[in-house]
């Protein structure tokens, strides 16, 4: 497994970051990159993997999460949001719960390219998809945010396992949203998921400079996954409307929030966090369906206060470079 990681591993970045042109960039660098499955189709998901094929990669896959039992905080959220569709001019979409990503078939479309490391994020998977993975060529990391969840991920023989901080940017993976607060960092997880495993340990969360990397390695990390730290990459998706919001110098500060997808998430600060944090549900993808018909249209209109602007709390160090020269600012002084 280990030969397989590189020092620094670029995270899977949902919605429009980590597309191929930036895990190509980084494998020219000797560094792995992760494909993003999550809000893909599969067909999409395919493509990317066909342009990747010959280059050292992985691929990140949501697990279903069961539907809410109660609707109605959901049918609550959603007469709230009529407000902020007026605003963009959209309509609301009906409640869709029960959607599962079409897990299935990114799981079939992994082991269809033998893709090398197949890492779940929300949950973990059956232990059968995790033989079928092995099987077919693939190594399997489970995403975790602390040591309960750690041991819980072992019952299906996971290759590795990713400790997530609360400082990460993006959605957490726990599987506890209710009493989620994104406090911790990655050096306290990483310590939290290696008592209870032999298994190599993935440091995520917070990550802003050769120091935090160097320190993470000697406390014992396989690999340190870094994501916000590439958002302002060349070789990035990341939607211009996040770019100019990160450039700005407004957005100062993040915060941990349902509002946008249901599962907790840090993104930056902005008017709709400030709107709708305190009385957004619990419920992914729900209320992700729910919301995107008014990121799309602030996205469109180059409008970031109704946005999910995704970063850790290492934002303030991302900056607008080649990949190659990212890379190279966090390896500087790594042994050979």
């Amino acid at each position: 497994m280990r030969d397989l990681l590189s020092p620094v591993i670029v995270a899977p970045m949902a919605g429009g970051p980590t597309g191929t042109e930036l895990v190509r960039a980084a494998a020219e660098m000797g560094t792995l990159g992760f494909l993003a499955a999550g809000y893909k189709t599969p067909a999409a998901v395919e493509d990317e993997l066909r342009a990747v094929r010959g280059v050292p990669h992985g691929l990140n896959i949501f697990v279903p999460t069961p539907a809410p039992a109660d609707l109605e905080p959901l049918e609550r959220y959603r007469l709230l949001l009529r407000d902020e569709a007026d605003r963009y001019q959209v309509d609301l979409p009906p409640l869709r719960v029960g959607d599962d990503d079409e897990f299935a078939a990114k799981v079939e479309l992994a082991i269809a390219y033998g893709t090398p490391l197949v890492s779940f994020t929300f949950g973990v998977p059956e232990p059968a998809v995790t033989r079928a993975l092995r099987a077919a060529g693939s190594r399997v990391l489970i995403t975790v945010t602390s040591a309960g969840e750690a041991r819980r991920a072992l019952a299906s023989a996971p290759d590795a396992l990713i400790a997530q901080a609360g400082a990460a940017g993006g959605h957490a993976s726990t599987t506890s949203p209710a009493g989620y607060r994104g406090g911790s960092v990655a050096a306290e997880v990483l310590a939290a998921v290696r008592a209870v495993t032999d298994i190599p340990v993935i440091a995520a969360g917070g990550v802003a400079s050769a120091a935090d990397v160097r320190a993470l390695l000697g406390a014992g990390a396989a690999a340190v996954q870094c994501g916000t730290y590439f958002l302002l990459a060349d070789e990035a998706g990341t939607r211009p409307a996040q770019r100019a919001a990160m450039l700005s110098g407004d957005y100062r500060e993040t915060v941990v929030t349902r509002a946008f997808t249901g599962q907790p998430a840090r993104a930056l600060r902005n008017r709709f966090t400030d709107a709708y944090s305190a009385v957004a549900p619990i419920g992914y993808p729900a209320v992700h369906h729910l919301t995107a018909p008014i990121r799309a249209a602030a996205a469109k209109r180059g409008d970031p206060s109704a946005l999910n602007l995704w970063a850790g709390t290492g934002f303030a160090a991302a900056r607008a470079r080649p990949v190659a020269d990212l890379i190279a600012g966090l390896v500087a002084d790594l042994p050979d």
